[in-house]
Order: C-alpha cells, then sequence, then structure tokens
C-alpha cells in the first residue's frame, strides 16, 4: 500500500519550472553560437508551433537583400508570434534556422543577432540547416520555432 500510495504521487508531482535547458559538461559550449544543446518541459501547458518566418518585412513581405537585416526581421516576426500568445524568447523550447549559401560570415550574424533577442536567457534547442534556395527568391533565412506555455 505505501508502494501504490508513493506512485501515486509521484504520478501527480507538480514541477514549478516548467522548463529545462541543458548543455551537458562533456559537450562543448554551444553558448556562443546562440543555442543549447537541450530543452525540455516537465509540465503541462500549451505547445505552439510556429511556421517558418522569413526575413519578410510587413504585409508586404519585402525581402531586403541584406542578410543581417532579413535576420533581425526573421526575429522580430517570431517575437510578434510570441507576443501573440503573451510570451517572450525564452519560451522557445527548440528553433530551426535555415540560411541560403551558408558561411562562417552568416553564422557570425546570426549569433550576434540571436544573442541580441535572447539577452542573456537560455538558448533553445537549435538545428541550422544550410540550403541552396527558400520558398521565395530573395528569401536568405528562415527560421520555425517550438515555443510552450505553461498552464
Amino acid at each position: 500500500m505505501k508502494y501504490l500510495i508513493s506512485l501515486l504521487l509521484c504520478a501527480f508531482t507538480f514541477q514549478t519550472k516548467a522548463q529545462t535547458f541543458k548543455n551537458p559538461d562533456s559537450l562543448f559550449n554551444p553558448a556562443p553560437y546562440g543555442f543549447s544543446h537541450v530543452s525540455s518541459v516537465k509540465t503541462p501547458g500549451e505547445f505552439i508551433y510556429i511556421s517558418g518566418q522569413s526575413g519578410g518585412l510587413g504585409k508586404e513581405h519585402f525581402l531586403n537583400p541584406d542578410f543581417r537585416i532579413q535576420v533581425k526581421t526573421a526575429l522580430e516576426n517570431l517575437k510578434i508570434i510570441l507576443n501573440s500568445y503573451q510570451l517572450k524568447p525564452e519560451n522557445v523550447m527548440k528553433i530551426t534556422i535555415l540560411i541560403v549559401d551558408h558561411s562562417p560570415e552568416k553564422l557570425k550574424i546570426w549569433e550576434e543577432e540571436i544573442s541580441k533577442v535572447w539577452n542573456g536567457k537560455p538558448f533553445p534547442a537549435s538545428t541550422l540547416i544550410p540550403v541552396p534556395k527558400l520558398a521565395l527568391d530573395g528569401m536568405l533565412i528562415e527560421v520555425d520555432a517550438i515555443a510552450f506555455k505553461a498552464n
């Protein structure tokens, strides 16, 4: 009986901090590159799946040919969506970044701009995929995300 009560109590345990971000000591430090190795959620809530956001500005989806400007715009578009759920960048658990004609220079720009948006908060888990082209001519970056909103 004591064992059954323990099992039932464990099944209903609620963690006050819903999100965990980890960078195991035995792996390289990913923080300078703007991501964490792993993120997890241990509490009931709502997952928000955000479609790829490009660097297109406004309803006209204007694509500036400058990569840094598109990165800033894609991150701003992501923040607009998060805000519509009353969330912030630190609620993002996982992102995927698609970069056209990826290079060390573009990676440096990405790292600088994501660091400004996350501003010292834990970075989400991340995958960067170099691609030759995206959906529209002139698109240089696309960022999708999975965010979590605790109940």
